[in-house]
C-alpha cells in the first residue's frame, strides 16, 4: 500500500527529521520530504507548513503526482480544558472550520468545508489507546473565547489544518487517518502553551517520536 505522512507545523516536522539520520532531504514546491521504511514499509514523508492554504495546496499537489492510496497526518493540537488531557491521542472522525464567519446575509455556511472521516477500512479495536472525536481548525491559536462555542459544535480540540487536510482529500477520495496528540491545554482563561513556545516545541517533539513510532500499528490495522 503506498503511504505518505504529511507533517504541518514546523515544531512537528522538527521533532520528525532527526528521528531518520540516513534520510537523504529533497525538497518539493511546498516544503522538505524524504523516503524512509519502517519496519520494511516504504514510506514518504512530506512537510506541508502550518495553516490551512499550504497544506491543503501540499496535499493537493502530494495526490495529483504520487498517487497515495493511503495518507498519515500526524501532529498536535490544543485540547479543550476538562474535556480531555494533554497527551490523549485523538483520532479524527469529523472536521469543520471556524475561522469562516458570513456577515452579509443569515446563510449557514458551516457545513461547506465540514468533512466526516470514512474511516471504515480501519481495524477495530485500535492499535493504540485513542479517543475519537471531532477537531475544529482555522489559521489561529485556540481563542479562548470560542471554546464554549467549539464545545456546543461538539468539538474537543483544536489546530490549524485538520480541516483543509479532511476537504482536499474527501474531493479527491482518498483515504486520510488524522493522528493528533494533545500537546496543551485551553480554558477560557486562557492556555498554558501561550507566551510559552519552548513548552510546546518540547512537548512537539516527544509527541512526534511517539507517533512516528506507532505508524507500523497503525498500517497493520488497515482492512485489506
Amino acid at each position: 500500500m503506498k503511504t505518505v505522512v504529511i507533517i504541518s507545523a514546523n515544531a512537528e516536522w522538527n521533532g520528525v527529521v532527526p528521528l531518520f539520520p540516513a534520510a537523504q532531504i529533497e525538497r518539493y514546491p511546498y516544503g522538505e520530504c524524504f523516503q524512509a521504511t519502517l519496519n520494511e514499509l516504504p514510506i514518504t514523508f512530506f512537510h506541508t507548513g502550518w495553516g490551512k492554504t499550504s497544506s491543503a495546496a501540499a496535499l493537493q499537489h502530494i495526490i495529483d503526482k504520487h498517487n497515495p492510496e493511503l495518507v498519515i497526518n500526524l501532529g498536535t493540537c490544543g485540547g479543550f480544558a476538562g474535556v480531555v488531557n494533554q497527551g490523549d491521542l485523538i483520532l479524527v472522525e469529523q472536521t469543520f472550520m471556524y475561522d469562516i464567519v458570513e456577515l452579509m446575509n443569515d446563510l449557514d455556511i458551516s457545513d461547506y468545508y465540514t468533512s466526516v472521516l470514512d474511516l471504515s477500512w480501519l481495524a477495530e479495536p485500535e492499535p493504540f489507546p485513542t479517543r475519537r472525536g471531532i477537531i475544529a481548525s482555522a489559521d489561529s491559536d485556540l481563542p479562548p473565547h470560542k471554546i464554549s462555542l467549539l464545545r456546543s459544535n461538539g468539538a474537543i480540540v483544536a489546530d490549524w489544518e485538520s480541516a483543509a487536510l479532511a476537504w482536499v482529500a474527501r474531493k479527491n477520495n482518498t483515504r486520510l487517518l488524522i493522528l493528533r496528540m494533545v500537546s496543551d491545554l485551553v480554558s477560557e482563561e486562557g492556555g498554558e502553551a501561550y507566551d510559552n513556545i519552548a513548552m510546546f516545541n518540547e512537548r512537539a517533539k516527544a509527541i512526534m517520536k511517539q507517533l512516528v513510532s506507532q505508524i507500523p500499528g497503525w498500517l497493520k490495522a488497515v482492512k485489506s
